[in-house]
């Protein structure tokens, strides 16, 4: 059974009008595909959807080449031959220029380089001479303000590190303080401590109760009262007997 006849319309069904179209694109790309490679014609095809999505094909390297081809082929006209001659003319002089001047500026650079100084005449050399000169000149400048900036780095960084180790010196020597008046105040503690203890102890030697004779009186003396004692009893004898003492008589 044969196909039927597809009647040319637009597909009102959103989603058979994608599908339609997937299909339809893939096939026309590759019937421009074979065309191009069957036939060996250039091929330029160009496909944007509903949604502005772009698909394309092109046999060459370039599509822009095959579009301005297309554009001189079907849009030019004897005026705007010209006027694409006179642009061409004019960007190839164009290039011309800038290739001369390219070429000079590199022959200029050998020169500095010290090459190729056969060619030159004395005034050519004493104009480079000169510039030697004033280049030289301003590196030179360029390295001693460089030099500059970075000893005045140098000094500012010096500078901070002095203050930094003033600052910590400071704070070295306050420790350091604290540390020896702690020790002073141990030092003194300790000493009251100790000289207390031998005072204490000196106190109570000095006042320990001594060893005497609860009988002993101020002027006292043992042998004198043993002497007096004897005597009296001498005495005492002598008056019972009788006997007076003499001086009594």
């Amino acid at each position: 059974m044969g196909r039927g006849r597809v009647e040319l319309k637009r597909i009102e069904n959103k989603i058979n009008r994608q599908v339609t179209f997937a299909k339809r694109r893939n096939g026309l790309l590759k019937k421009a595909y074979e065309l191009s490679v069957l036939c060996d014609v250039e091929v330029a095809l160009i496909i944007f959807s509903n949604r502005g999505k772009l698909y394309e094909f092109s046999s060459t390297s370039n599509m822009v080449k095959t579009l301005e081809r297309y554009q001189k082929c079907s849009y030019a006209t004897p005026e705007m031959n010209n006027v694409a001659r006179d642009i061409e003319q004019s960007s190839y002089n164009e290039y011309l220029k800038l290739k001369g001047r390219y070429d000079t500026l590199q022959c200029h650079q050998r020169h500095l380089l010290g090459e190729e100084l056969g060619p030159l005449n004395i005034k050519e050399l004493e104009h480079l001479e000169h510039q030697l000169d004033s280049s030289l000149k301003q590196i030179r400048s360029t390295k001693t303000q460089f030099m500059l900036d970075q000893l005045s780095d140098i000094q500012a960084k010096e500078k901070m590190w002095v203050e930094a180790n003033m600052a910590l010196e400071r704070k070295l020597d306050e420790i350091y303080r604290e540390h020896q008046l702690q020790q002073v105040w141990t030092v003194g503690e300790q000493s009251n401590s100790q000289y207390g203890q031998q005072h204490h102890a000196q106190s109570q030697g000095f006042f320990q109760p001594l060893d005497c004779n609860p009988n002993l009186q101020i002027g006292y003396d043992p042998e004198t009262a043993n002497q007096m004692a004897a005597a009296a009893a001498t005495a005492h004898d002598q008056n019972v007997n009788g006997l007076l003492p003499g001086w009594m008589l």
